[in-house]
């Protein structure tokens, strides 16, 4: 026989070995795995898919209160300068924002199916935050500077934040099995 046959025959022996150890260890580990940790149930899963959708929509919030609060710190910014357009711009943000915070009681409510009244106390203070900013910082309004509302911004940042660190470790402790 040929040497290079003979050492292709025991190349490609040992590679369909390797391949068969490796798939008959990635089999055990894969059984083993599942055996000590369990398949997630689906009221875990149920409870990562809430998570993640009420994650999701904090994120839209965020992402229109971001717009409303860099247009209405901008009215602050140049007062009575100010241009019409931006103005209406401004009110469309506003009611993109009104119009979230309709479906904000049912992400609290979906939290509290799922008996996470302090996660849902921390998206409370999150949109209360959001309120008391409306509230302050507005078109037309003089008697406020750019600190001021930067400072306002700032606690709403804070309360997301917070919100964001304790959903995230209740995610944590569903996908490790221990919720």
């Amino acid at each position: 026989m040929d040497t290079s046959i003979t050492f292709a025959i025991i190349d490609t022996t040992f590679k369909v070995g390797t391949g068969a150890a490796i798939a008959v260890f990635s089999a055990w580990w894969w059984t083993r795995r599942n055996a000590v940790l369990g398949p997630r149930s689906l009221r875990e899963q149920k409870r990562l898919d809430v998570f993640e959708e009420i994650s999701d929509f904090v994120g839209q919030v965020t992402h229109i209160f971001s717009k409303y609060a860099s247009l209405a710190a901008e009215s602050v910014e140049f007062g009575e300068r100010w241009p019409a357009n931006r103005k209406q711009e401004l009110e469309k943000v506003n009611e993109e924002l009104v119009a979230t915070f309709q479906k904000m009681a049912a992400a609290e409510a979906k939290l509290l199916i799922l008996g996470e009244k302090n996660l849902e106390k921390s998206l409370k203070i999150y949109a209360s935050q959001i309120i008391g900013f409306r509230r302050q910082v507005y078109a037309g309004r003089r008697d406020i500077n750019s600190e001021q509302v930067a400072a306002l911004r700032q606690g709403v940042l804070q309360a997301r934040e917070s919100f964001y660190d304790m959903l995230s470790r209740k995610y944590d402790k569903v996908l490790a099995g221990t919720a």
